[in-house]
């Protein structure tokens, strides 16, 4: 299998093209963002978490949930407000280590932005120094071409007029074609010497672009590698809240195991009870038996000594004695 690289994967046949270098720089600005976004995911899902956690505790304190029962399933409920609470607490803490890991993400981002900015500054610089040089090479050849066309214009000149002009006017001709001679030799060492140059750059530029392509393959690398562990690391801090709120719930069962129904039953009777005789039952009584039973019963006597007063008692003194008003020794009157 051929192995990829940035390096060997990212050239141009345009001398002035910077295609490759364009691509890895705009897959490298598209892992900085992606990196921002799972950053920004983190910031909410640590907002949505703490709002969570507060209105688990709040819903404990503020809503009452079986508060009138007794005995062994009150204290459950107890146990099950208090697990519930502990949840809440620990999604809290949930969106502290959120936050933590949205700034680390962040620095991680930041570090590679101020790594990175160096050798885009350095690769700006040579790519600009490259272009303007191959500017310069390219009119020079213009000019040298020229002056290669100058010379064979005044070649052609003097060999065509030889025999048909003057001895001052061919003198002309040769004046004309020396200069063209220099001024190709002048266009032609200039034109030279800007490939000279231009060669200089390429090569230094293609040593900055190969390095270049590696570090930023470096730098994907650890980016990659980062955001994979960072995302791996989220997952284990969710798996692990879930742990901790089913151990909290696990406590609220066993303290449902504990629970007994007959025990809350008689608990609530010892403790409500109102007494253990029920009302006698309620009897058919016939009107007009009970008004016969009434008149039997005025009609018959009754018994000496039952159910009638004796006679009164004669009283021992007159009207006029002050002890008439006595009975039994109390007496009626004040004095």
């Amino acid at each position: 299998m051929k192995e990829t690289l940035f390096k060997g994967n990212f050239w141009s046949t345009d001398l002035t093209s910077t295609a490759g270098y364009d691509s890895i720089v705009q897959h490298l600005n598209d892992g900085r963002k992606n990196c921002k976004e799972f950053e920004d995911f983190l910031k909410e899902r640590a907002t949505i978490e703490e709002k969570y956690g507060k209105e688990l505790i709040n819903l404990t304190k503020k809503k009452p949930c079986g508060q009138t029962e007794l005995n062994t399933l009150k204290r459950a409920l107890e146990v099950f407000k208090q697990q519930v609470d502990g949840v809440g607490q620990s999604h809290i803490q949930l969106a502290q280590t959120l936050r933590e890991e949205a700034r680390k993400m962040e620095d991680f981002r930041e570090k590679q932005k101020l790594h990175r900015k160096k050798i885009e500054l350095v690769m700006d610089a040579i790519h600009k120094n490259r272009n303007l040089q191959y500017k310069k090479t390219v009119e020079a050849k213009r000019l040298y071409e020229q002056r290669c066309r100058d010379k064979d214009e005044a070649e052609q000149a003097v060999h065509r007029n030889a025999n048909l002009v003057t001895q001052k006017q061919q003198e002309k001709l040769f004046v004309k074609l020396a200069q063209s001679k220099s001024a190709l030799e002048d266009s032609d060492r200039q034109y030279q010497l800007n490939v000279g140059a231009l060669e200089k750059i390429r090569e230094e530029w293609q040593n900055e672009h190969t390095k270049a392509c590696e570090f930023f393959e470096t730098q994907e690398s650890e980016r990659i590698n980062y955001f994979r562990n960072a995302l791996w690391l989220h997952l284990n801090q969710l798996s692990q809240e879930c742990v901790q709120s089913d151990e909290r719930y696990e406590e609220t069962r066993r303290s449902l195991e504990m629970c007994s129904i007959e025990k809350d039953i008689e608990f609530f009777v010892n403790f409500r009870k109102t007494g253990s005789v029920p009302p006698a039952p309620v009897v058919y009584e016939n009107y007009y038996n009970t008004q016969r039973n009434a008149t039997t019963t005025r009609n018959q006597a009754p018994a000496p000594g039952k159910g009638r007063r004796g006679p009164l008692p004669i009283p021992a003194s007159g009207p006029g004695d002050p002890d008439y008003a006595t009975v039994d020794g109390y007496s009626l009157i004040h004095h």
